[in-house]
Parts: C-alpha cells; structure tokens; sequence
C-alpha cells in the first residue's frame, strides 16, 4: 500500500481538519511509530501507528462521511470540549454516530449556521482563502449608521493591522437606535464583523450567520441541525471549484 501524507491520515481518521493537523506536527505533538515527524513525512494507514500527544488516532477505515448545518445559539462556544466548563456546541451533536468537528467557528456571543463533517479535505477546501466561499450574516448595530460608514465597510477597513476585502453591504432596516445590516464577506478572519463595525464606530448588539457559500440557514431552530441535502452538498462543492 502505499505511504500518505500524515496529516491527510490524521483528517480522514476524523481527528480535527488537515490544516490543524499542520499545526499539530509543526508544534512537535504527532509522532509515527514513536517518533516526531515533519510536515512532508508519509506513513502506511494500516500499519503505522501515529499518536498525538502520546494518544493514537483511530485507523484509517472506511466510513460514512457526515455534512451536518446546525443552528449555533448563542452562548455556546464553537469547542469540542471547554476546559472552563462553558456550554459547548458538541452538546449539540451528542447523536452523531461519527466524530464530527466544527468548520471554523462563530463566537460565544454570535449565533447562526455552522457546520460540521467528519472529511477533513472538505472542511479544509471551505476554510482556505483561496476558494472565496462568502459568508453572510445579519447584523444588528448600534446607534445609527452614516453613508460614510457604509461605504467604509463596503470598500474595507483596517483590523488587526490588515485591511479587509471588500464587502457587501445593505440595510435591511433602521430604526431610532439600531439599524440591521445585511453583511457578506469572502474572508474568514477572526471575529471579523464585530471588528470591522467596531473600526468604523458601531456597536453590534445582535451577529447571526445566516449562509456560507449557497447553503442557507432558513427555518432551522436554535439548536437544532441537520444532515446537508445532496444537491446542498453539490451546491457548495461547485463554489469550492470555481
């Protein structure tokens, strides 16, 4: 048979995605029969053992792969487990049969679409740059907005020393002390809504991602999820491949 990639064994076992697995290699945490390896090693997937952090992870066998949209409420956090004991979004998905993991991460505070899979190429190809899968959210800002605000977070604004790419942005509607924003970015920087509104000023009372690419959140209940539809899972395979 022959020798893969260690860290495309370590996604497909279902243990975290392949750019994680990166990460845990580069840090010195993956060994393979014993002993550290390198981001370029290869190993058989049905003799070689590789642990992490002293565990192995489970063999590469065939099994079914999930896509899975859950409706994150907030006050969960986007972990698998939460050593400060806070609610966690894999409370949510306990019936699984397979070890699913989260397809990057909405804040503690935020809520909406997230989603989960056990193919870690797939969760991989949604999170890189270079396959630009817009995310759109709604959201609600405080006290009011300008047109010069509006077209700042359009063109893009400066975060973490980096500007942003340009946006999409619309009012969906305005009220005396808040106004509703319909935001769609082709970025995945961390917590980038809420520091983008708060470059240019505004506080952001209420953060619901409600697409990521041509999968829509529609009438799915805080706390519920549910399997991807063939033709979802088409969907955003093709915005992948564009």
């Amino acid at each position: 048979m022959e020798k893969i990639r260690i860290q495309k064994l370590i996604a497909e076992s279902g243990y975290c995605s392949r750019r994680k697995a990166e990460e845990l290699i580069s840090a010195g945490r993956v060994k393979v029969n014993g002993r550290p390896c390198g981001l370029g090693d290869k190993a058989l997937p049905d003799k070689d053992v590789i642990t992490v952090d002293g565990e192995p992870i489970a063999r590469v066998r065939k099994r079914r792969l999930y896509y899975i949209m859950l409706h994150k409420p907030r006050g969960y956090v986007t972990t698998m487990s939460d050593e400060l004991e806070r609610k966690n979004v894999s409370e949510l998905i306990k019936d699984v049969p397979e070890r699913v993991y989260p397809v990057g991460r909405l804040d503690r505070n935020s809520e909406g679409l997230l989603l989960f899979t056990n193919d870690g190429a797939f969760a991989n190809d949604i999170m890189h740059p270079s396959r630009h899968i817009s995310k759109t959210y709604r959201v609600t800002v405080r006290p009011d907005i300008s047109d010069e605000q509006l077209v700042s977070l359009s063109e893009g604004v400066v975060i973490d020393g980096k500007k942003t790419a340009p946006a999409t942005v619309l009012v969906l509607d305005k009220e005396q002390g808040r106004v509703v924003l319909q935001m769609t970015i082709h970025e995945g920087r961390n917590r980038q809504i809420r520091k983008m509104c708060e470059a240019v000023g505004l506080e952001v009372a209420r953060l619901k991602r409600t697409s990521i690419g041509p999968l829509k959140l529609g009438m799915l209940k805080p706390g519920e999820y549910r399997e991807l539809k063939p033709d979802e899972l088409r969907a955003i395979r093709n915005a992948m491949n564009k």
